[in-house]
C-alpha cells in the first residue's frame, strides 16, 4: 500500500526504527494528508524541484534530479561498491512480512466482514480478488474512499495507482479514470468514489458511455458525508448536513452504462465480475455498493 494520511502499519514501524530516511521524488511536505517523518531522523531528500529541498525537514543531503536517473545512479554505485557480492540475508524481508501479517490479522474482521450494510473494507478486499493489480489502474476520490483504499490496495505495476492527496477536487476520480483508460486502453481502469464525490460529477459518466471509454465507477454509498457529524455536529443533527439520498445505479443505467446496485456482501464478487466483463466488452459500468459509514482508518503513530 501507499502512505498518505492513512498507511499500512509497516510504514510507521520502519520510520520509527530507521536511522536514515531516503525520500525519493517527494516534496516532504508536513501537513495533514502526508505521513510525517519522526523527529531526530537523518533525511536525504531527492526531488526534481529545488523549491521543495529542505522546505519542511532539515536534510543531511539534498539531491536535485529526476527520480529514475538518481535511482539508476545509486544502483550502479551500490553494485560497484559491493563488487557483485550480496548483503541480503532475508532478515528485512522477514520483518516486513511479520509486520504486514500482524497488521492484516488486526484488520481481518473488517476485510472479511459479513455485516450489512457492507463494510467498505470488505468491498476493497473483494475488489482485489476480482481485479489483477498488474492489469488495473485505480484511483480513489477524496475523503474516506481515499483513506480506506490507500493502505490496502497493492499496486505492483508502474502507473497502476493514481494517487492525489487532499480533499480538493472532489469528484476528480471520474475524469482521472477516463484519462487513464485513454492512455492505457488495455488496462481495467477503476474510479473508486463516494456518494458525495459522485454527486459532484456523476453526470459525466455519460461521457464515458458516449465516447466509448469503458471505465468502472464504484460508488461506495453510505448516504453520508463521511465524518461530517464529527466536525459539524449541530448542522448534521438539525439540518442533515451529513446526509445524502439517491440511487446512483439508476443514474448510471439512465446514462447508458451497465449498472448494478449491491446490497449484501455475498453479492460483491459476482457483481464485480459482471462489471469487469462489461468494461472488457467495451461498455462503461457503474456499481453502487450500499455500505456502512466506516470511520475506522489505518493510521498508527
Amino acid at each position: 500500500g501507499a502512505g498518505g494520511c492513512t498507511r499500512p502499519k509497516a510504514v510507521i514501524h520502519f520510520l520509527k526504527k530507521a536511522d536514515l530516511v531516503f525520500a525519493i521524488g517527494s516534496s516532504c511536505t508536513k501537513e495533514g494528508f502526508t505521513t510525517p517523518i519522526p523527529d531526530g531522523k537523518a533525511v536525504i531528500q531527492s526531488t526534481i524541484d529545488e523549491r521543495d529541498l529542505g522546505k519542511d525537514y532539515p536534510l543531511e543531503v539534498a539531491i536535485r534530479g529526476d527520480a529514475k536517473l538518481v535511482l539508476r545512479q545509486l544502483v550502479d554505485e551500490i553494485k560497484a561498491q559491493l563488487g557483485g557480492a550480496s548483503r541480503n540475508d532475508g532478515k528485512v524481508a522477514a520483518e516486513v512480512k511479520a509486520v504486514k501479517d500482524e497488521w492484516l490479522k488486526e484488520w481481518a474482521p473488517r476485510l472479511n466482514s459479513d455485516e450489512s450494510p457492507i463494510n467498505p473494507y470488505r468491498l476493497i478486499n473483494d475488489m482485489k480478488k476480482v481485479f489483477d493489480d498488474k492489469q488495473t489502474i485505480i484511483t480513489h476520490d477524496a475523503g474516506y474512499p481515499r483513506d480506506t483504499l490507500v493502505p490496502f490496495w497493492e499496486a505492483t505495476a508502474p502507473g497502476g495507482y493514481i494517487g492525489w492527496g487532499k480533499t480538493t477536487t472532489l469528484g476528480g476520480a471520474l475524469g482521472f479514470a477516463m484519462g487513464a483508460k485513454l492512455a492505457q486502453p488495455a488496462k481495467n481502469c477503476i474510479a473508486y468514489m463516494g456518494n458525495a464525490s459522485f454527486g459532484m460529477v456523476g453526470m459525466d459518466f455519460e461521457t464515458a458511455v458516449r465516447e466509448n471509454i469503458p471505465i468502472l465507477v464504484i460508488v461506495k454509498n453510505d448516504s453520508r458525508l463521511g465524518g461530517y457529524n464529527r466536525f459539524h455536529p449541530y448542522a448534521s443533527e438539525h439540518f442533515n448536513l451529513n446526509r445524502q439520498t439517491g440511487e446512483y445505479a439508476k443514474v448510471g443505467e439512465a446514462l447508458g452504462g451497465y449498472a448494478e446496485r449491491v446490497t449484501a456482501p455475498g453479492q460483491l464478487v459476482p457483481a464485480l465480475e459482471r462489471a469487469k466483463k462489461s468494461i472488457e466488452s467495451g461498455k462503461a459500468a457503474l456499481l453502487e455498493v450500499i455500505t456502512k459509514e466506516e470511520l475506522e482508518i489505518s493510521t498508527y503513530q
